[in-house]
């Protein structure tokens, strides 16, 4: 993962076996099949790993529930396979949680502990445990401030959580250690075709230069999210729309709404979504809406209705309720759901299922999905591509594969555990270097070493990448983030040989990301 030695490949080869388009968590997954079956492969993102929705969910590796009540039972099954196999190769950056849905009524009591049943049985082998009916007592020692009046009991039942920026760049280390070619803020300006009008390459564009470099590669994917129809587009002018975007918004509050390691599901909402209230990095993340927007954005911004349903809901189940005031975080990402044409405006009801779109041209295309099947996801594409006789026959090895950092003996009560294996290297520089040892604030755990390894092996370039996705601090305390902006731009500026106006230009750009984030 250094930036220098990634360009010089590009710049050494011109033909490739795959070129992928976009850094999320579906890019991402198709780099890692690609280069683990031995093909040579490159990803190029516009912007940093993650930058969109793959950093902004809700931190769930969930089968989905709701998606069981809808009847998508084959999306619940394979996103049950896929959480179990998360939490074996990613250990550092999982965990197993239980999840508590209070019940009001004892009707409720009934279908939820029958649902959720079978709901383990959708999960087989991979379950990660029981489901159970508990009483009221057993409810309140589990969710010590969910409302007590008319409790009538509760079911409990596990899935999974994880950090999903964390997870993308493990996933982009994992690709380079099998011989992948990734890059950040790389953007393809247009598509290459032969003499029969096939894909045969891209355009791209570096942050370092103006220059167009022309790549040719036997199969170019196109993994950009809810971009998806913008390649669609430099492919085919005029082409139809593929991409549905769908804004879910979350907002981060201290724990102290809700105590303990339990996590509150709130399965009937007043418009029929579903709520969470997930322990996550010592905050709360409570979300999640599920709003249908005309266009995409990179950064978008929550509706003041969509802030409004979250904490009325979380009001209306907790005894200690949460208001604007408490928010210490707003965040925002936009799903790409695969809506059929025609689709009515209901996204909830729209599947989670991804797809694959083979246009004329041969370009590749994977749309919908979700963070959870995401490896699954980048395997149906790679095995489309060698369908299509793109690629020679190759087996996929991601489903036992470990993920950068893998650390099968990980204590995620200690501080920086997320880093897994790498957590040695930032004790290292931390003993090295002592002022590296300083927290970035004194609440939470984020070192000065962190910075340095970030620009040193995870490559970060921008002060942005650091505080929101290398460390997650903007989306857990944006003004603390804010706060720190200077000194960490100033530690990053030292590591890339940056000059006083890229820190005060960084600086600038960030607090004004930041008003996104915060109230």
């Amino acid at each position: 993962m250094v930036r220098s030695f990634l360009l010089n490949q590009v710049k050494l080869s011109e033909d490739w076996d795959v070129v992928v388009i976009g850094g999320g968590a579906t890019g991402l997954g198709c780099v890692m099949d690609a280069a683990t079956r031995g093909y040579k492969t490159l990803l190029v993102e516009q912007a940093d790993f993650a930058k969109g929705t793959s950093s902004k969910a809700t931190k769930l590796l969930h089968g989905g529930v709701r998606y069981m009540a809808q009847g998508d039972l084959s999306l619940v099954k394979e996103a049950c396979h896929e959480r179990g196999l998360l939490l074996k190769n990613a250990p550092h950056l999982t965990r197993n949680t239980s999840f508590v849905i209070p019940n009001y009524t004892y009707f409720d009591n009934i279908l939820y502990t029958v649902g959720l049943k079978f709901y383990d049985f959708l999960a087989g082998k991979l379950s990660l445990g029981k489901s159970r009916y508990v009483n009221s007592k057993n409810t309140l020692e589990m969710l010590p401030t969910v409302k007590p009046n008319g409790l009538k009991g509760g079911v409990v039942y596990q899935d999974g959580q994880f950090d999903d920026a964390r997870l993308a760049l493990n996933v982009a280390q994992t690709a380079v250690e099998n011989g992948a070619c990734v890059l950040n803020y790389t953007k393809v300006v247009g598509l290459l075709k032969d003499e029969k009008g096939k894909v045969s390459g891209v355009k791209i564009k570096t942050m370092e230069s103006d220059d167009v470099i022309e790549i040719r590669a036997k199969v170019v994917i196109n993994a950009t999210g809810v971009y998806a129809d913008n390649v669609l587009q430099l492919d085919k002018p005029g082409a139809p729309h593929m991409v549905k975007p769908s804004q879910g918004v979350h907002i981060t509050i201290d724990r102290s709404f809700l105590p303990g390691e339990n996590a509150l599901m709130i399965p009937k909402t007043s418009d029929g979504r579903v709520l969470f209230a997930v322990p996550w990095h010592d905050k709360l993340i409570l979300g999640t809406t599920d709003t249908l927007r005309d266009h995409a954005e990179l950064e978008p911004r929550a509706l003041d209705e969509e802030i409004d349903f979250i904490l009325t809901t979380a009001q209306q189940y907790l005894t200690k309720k949460p208001t604007k005031d408490d928010v210490l975080a707003i965040f925002a990402g936009l799903r790409p759901l695969a809506a059929p044409q025609g689709e009515g405006k209901n996204t909830k009801e729209i599947s989670r299922s991804h797809k694959i779109i083979v246009s004329d041209s041969d370009l590749i295309t994977i749309i919908g999905g979700k963070w959870t099947t995401f490896r699954r996801m980048a395997q149906d594409t790679i095995d489309k591509v060698i369908e299509l006789n793109k690629l020679p026959n190759k087996p996929c090895k991601t489903e036992e594969l470990h993920i950068h950092g893998y650390d099968a003996t990980v204590n995620h009560n200690e501080d920086l555990y997320f880093y897994g294996s790498d957590r040695a290297e930032i004790l290292k520089l931390e003993n090295e270097k002592p002022e590296l040892a300083e927290k970035l604030l004194p609440q939470y755990e984020y070192t000065y070493a962190c910075v340095v390894f970030a620009v040193r092996k995870e490559m970060a370039l921008k002060l942005e990448d650091v505080l929101a996705r290398r460390i997650r601090l903007l989306l857990l305390d944006a003004h603390g983030a804010v706060a720190v902006a200077e000194k960490v731009a100033t530690v990053m500026a030292k590591e890339l040989g940056k000059d006083e106006s890229w820190i005060n230009q960084e600086v600038a750009d960030f607090k004004e990301l930041a008003k996104i984030y915060q109230f």
